[in-house]
């Protein structure tokens, strides 16, 4: 088994996210995985029951904006899995690249907004280097042509 994996945070902004790993399934045939990671660190200081509802809750958001992009991928004639896991962002994106023996992991780029962004672009540089080197899989940036 092989693939792409193609790691979605959600919101117009994951769309040439999407749209790049739906153009190289397009070019080399392959299926996309699109994953979404549910992280819950945010809430390490909320009663138990609260992040019980609220781990459910961002699972079924996930589930919405794959079944988004995945239907996007089949328009296009390009097969398409969902993928749900909750954990850290980075170590799920490497276990899902090992459990299919992952080709290719597509990710966004932050378009530098007025909010604060998790990445500086020389972070996001070290994030796509550790993750291609840790995962074997060739990382490709949203924006970047082939």
């Amino acid at each position: 088994m092989s693939g792409i994996v193609c790691a979605v945070r959600g919101g117009p902004d994951s769309q040439p996210t999407i749209a790049r790993s739906i153009a190289l399934a397009a070019e080399t045939g392959q299926t996309i995985y699109f994953l979404y990671v549910v992280n819950l660190d945010f809430l390490s200081h909320t009663a138990t029951s609260r992040v019980h509802v609220v781990a459910k809750e961002m699972h079924q958001m996930g589930e919405f904006i794959l079944l988004t992009a995945q239907s996007q991928a089949m328009d296009q004639g390009v097969q398409a899995k969902a993928v749900v896991r909750q954990g850290q962002v980075r170590e799920e994106i490497i276990n899902l690249c090992h459990d299919i023996a992952a080709e290719y992991v597509i990710l966004g780029r932050p378009r530098g907004e007025a909010e604060i962004d998790v990445f500086t672009h020389e972070r996001l540089d070290q994030f796509t280097q550790d993750i291609e080197r840790e995962s074997g899989a060739k990382a490709v940036l949203a924006d970047e042509i082939s």
